[in-house]
């Protein structure tokens, strides 16, 4: 019975390194340190017990833009929603329109 754990072990190591080959780009890479520093989500929430209502919060840096790159920005906004806004209003529509037809008089 141990052989065969030790077989399966084996196999299961094998393919592992199967999975991930060992390339000059791996193998010359650096491990980078993990940046503990950046925050992706304040956790500065009033109900929790670390709450601090006087911590300033960071204000980012402005990004100065031109009145042609905001408008560019603001369509390709629209763009990215317009798909969606669409299918929302044709199912409304849809909606509207089986309850017309089923409660006609």
């Amino acid at each position: 019975m141990d052989e065969q754990e030790n077989k399966s072990q084996v196999t299961a190591d094998e393919d592992c390194q199967k999975a991930q080959p060992q390339t000059e780009e791996n193998a010359n890479r650096e491990e980078q340190p993990l940046d503990t520093e950046t925050t992706f989500a304040d956790m500065n929430v009033e109900g929790f017990s670390w709450y601090n209502p006087r911590k300033k919060k960071g204000k980012g840096e402005r990004i100065k833009l031109s009145r042609k790159e905001y408008w560019a920005m603001v369509r390709g906004a629209f763009a990215a929603y317009l798909p969606m806004f669409l299918c929302i209003i044709s199912a409304f529509a849809i909606v509207v329109l089986l309850a017309y037809i089923w409660l006609k008089p």
